[in-house]
């Protein structure tokens, strides 16, 4: 029999006597009128003194001192703090669970089927008037619940030992099943650190000692490396880890000290760490306002996940910033997955996605990389984006980006400055990590890119084409969820989308930028003032922002000059000439498509832009399927008048009169 049978063995004979010996006493005192022992000698002594109470107290203290561990019941009125009066008062509200007679024998020696105070005061011995007390522990950790009907004296009230601490006398462990709807278990074992993480996990229980009642925040703005760092933390000292969203605290004063006291009653019964998840910045200010009650109200072992330290905490606090793995780790790791088939694929991984060792081993598990395969690489590249997907959708417009180099029409100099803008997206792992440019700047090492012209001159075609040729998702930023009339409202919804794209798996796209970006005004009131501080947010965001992020606008002079000196790349898109609306008009069809022979020098004389070029090139394609014959010139020059006079400019009908040549589909 190991140590723990051993002590359930033992915890069971102790109930068993303890119960006898109850038993004796509602007997006695049922029957006080006469004495208990029927022999001369004994007939002045009184009940309390009966020699079959004193041998189960004799026997209860035995099985208590040769016990491997204290019975429950010791054990409870040690780390509650009750008296040895409250401790018999609790066991004779467990005797009416565990002891079918008790009944019975409580309505015998008081007229009442049930336990009440009023027992406990004429049953046990040195009853103390205090135990009516809520500051005592029977009422403080809702020991016993009290039936109290109107108009019934507290003392004559039913009472009834509560579920969790019935089954905790008979050394039953499980998690209250109030406090569960609020909290999940968190596994401890097995958790994946980087070499960092691991140092921080150290660094804390150096700076804990012996301490096993403080408040250890874990900051940073990865919520999973917040978690996994209190995590080994807590496994490190052999403490269950339970986590609570910050967000799901009972909101009313009275629930919420329920819920502290019941957490607080757990964590003395068992050794117990709770993890509070306050990272959502769009929990509301009452969620925050609840969590700093809460706190003042526990006194176990706390960590507290949020973005910044909590100011003005209740106790002693030890502050731990948790960083995801930095990129060397994260290349080592990818390594790891990838294996030395392909030994450039880790440092693109890690250079452009920002992800956890679990996430990286996630991702390789259900991307099935087999190296040496052709699309290995292209599986988990693809892996990593679904991985971030997620966390844009409802914040900006996933665009799937199908334009390419060749349908891009610009001139020399603007297709050079949208290549660098690539291959600067490309390469920023190896100059900032491995070249040590990111050693000497905090600031400025994403990338960011002004778009600008005229609508329709390939702006977001530009986009999708960089985000095609990178191989990531491209968003555009949809004005009418960020754009909030609410003071404050603006700034944290950028702060969400920014969030969501820091990990490198996205580029944003901000269309009609200037509308965000707009110049910031002279004050002149409370909107003036408020309007700038969201200019000065983006401002600030923008700088410290690692990704690459476009702004589009056909009103370059409307943008405040503070965003253009942040710009590393400005890009001008021209209206095309007449040589660039020629070389559209040669591309604009798919091979599929089936064309007459056409005057690509006569369409190029029309002066489109290259979306107006491309929705003249569609409409004629309808046409000519409506008819049921190729493409023509009938059908182009139709739709450039119909593309212009869509446009409000002046339309010569002359112009668009064409004569067939011999032999053609017209």
């Amino acid at each position: 029999m190991n140590r723990i049978d051993k002590w359930y063995f033992s915890n069971d004979s102790y109930l068993a006597v303890a119960l006898g010996w109850l038993r004796l006493r509602l007997e006695c005192l049922a029957e006080e009128g006469r004495p208990p022992l029927q022999e001369p000698a004994d007939l002045a002594r009184p009940w309390r003194d009966d020699l079959r109470l004193l041998a189960a107290a004799g026997e209860m203290e035995r099985i208590e001192a040769e016990a491997p561990m204290a019975p429950a019941l010791a054990g409870l009125a040690r780390v509650l703090g009750l008296s040895k009066f409250e401790r018999e008062a609790l066991l004779l509200c467990a005797a009416m669970e565990l002891d079918m007679r008790t009944a019975q024998l409580c309505e015998q020696a008081h007229g009442r089927p049930y336990p009440t105070f009023a027992l406990a005061f004429a049953l046990f011995d040195d009853p103390d008037w205090n135990v009516l007390s809520p500051d005592r522990p029977l009422r403080y950790w809702r020991l016993v619940e009290i039936s109290q009907p109107a108009g019934t004296a507290l003392t004559t009230s039913a009472l009834r030992i509560d579920e969790r601490l019935l089954n905790a006398l008979k050394g039953l462990a499980y998690l209250d099943d109030r406090l569960s709807p609020y909290l999940t278990l968190k596994s401890t074992e097995g958790l994946m650190l980087a070499v960092s993480q691991a140092a921080v996990v150290d660094s804390v229980i150096e700076q804990l000692g012996g301490e096993r009642s403080p408040i250890v925040q874990c900051i940073g703005t990865d919520a999973d490396s917040a978690q996994t760092v209190a995590g080994r933390v807590a496994g490190t000292l052999g403490l269950p880890l339970y986590r609570l969203n910050v967000d799901s605290l009972p909101a009313s004063p009275g629930d919420l000290e329920i819920f502290a006291r019941l957490w607080q009653r757990e964590a003395l019964l068992a050794p117990l760490a709770l993890y509070i998840d306050a990272h959502d910045p769009e929990s509301p200010a009452a969620a925050r306002g609840t969590l700093f009650k809460l706190l003042s109200r526990l006194s176990g072992f706390v960590f507290v996940g949020s973005r910044e330290p909590l100011a003005q905490v209740p106790r002693q606090t030890v502050v731990a910033e948790c960083l995801k793995p930095e990129p060397e780790e994260q290349r080592a790791a990818w390594a790891g997955v990838v294996g030395p088939q392909s030994p450039h694929l880790p440092e693109r991984l890690a250079c452009q996605f920002n992800l956890n060792l679990p996430a990286i081993n996630s991702i390789g598990a259900s991307a099935k990389y087999t190296a040496g395969k052709p699309d290995a690489g292209e599986r988990l590249w693809n892996a990593c984006r679904a991985q971030l997907r997620p966390r844009m959708d409802g914040l900006a417009q996933r665009i799937h980006a199908k334009a390419t180099w060749d349908q891009l029409i610009l001139p020399d100099s603007e297709l050079m400055l949208l290549r660098q803008i690539a291959d600067q997206v490309r390469h920023r792992g190896r100059v900032y990590e491995q070249w040590g440019f990111g050693e000497r700047m905090n600031r400025g090492l994403g990338i960011s890119a002004l778009f600008a012209g005229e609508s329709g001159t390939g702006k977001t075609m530009a986009a999708e084409v960089i985000a095609n040729e990178l191989r990531l998702d491209l968003y555009r930023i949809d004005l009418s969820n960020v754009i909030n009339k609410y003071i404050g409202e603006t700034e944290k919804n950028l702060r969400k989308l920014f969030d969501a794209a820091e990990d490198g798996g996205v580029i944003l796209l901000f269309d009609e930028a200037d509308a965000l970006f707009g110049k910031r005004s002279e004050v002149k009131d409370s909107h003036d003032r408020y309007a700038n501080i969201e200019v000065n947010y983006l401002l600030q965001r923008m700088e410290s922002y690692r990704g690459l992020a476009i702004l589009a606008t056909n009103a370059k002079k409307s943008l405040d000059q503070a965003f253009t000196r942040r710009l590393r790349f400005i890009v001008d898109f021209p209206l095309p000439g007449t040589v660039e609306r020629q070389t559209m008009w040669e591309r604009v069809f798919p091979a599929d498509t089936p064309v007459d022979v056409l005057d690509f020098e006569r369409l190029a004389a029309f002066n489109l832009s290259g979306a107006g070029v491309h929705n003249a090139a569609l409409h004629a394609a309808f046409c000519a399927a409506s008819a049921d014959s190729a493409v023509t010139m009938y059908h182009l020059l139709d739709a450039i008048r119909h593309e212009l006079t869509k446009q409000g400019r002046n339309v010569d009908p002359r112009e668009f009169q064409w004569a067939a040549p011999v032999g053609s589909h017209a």
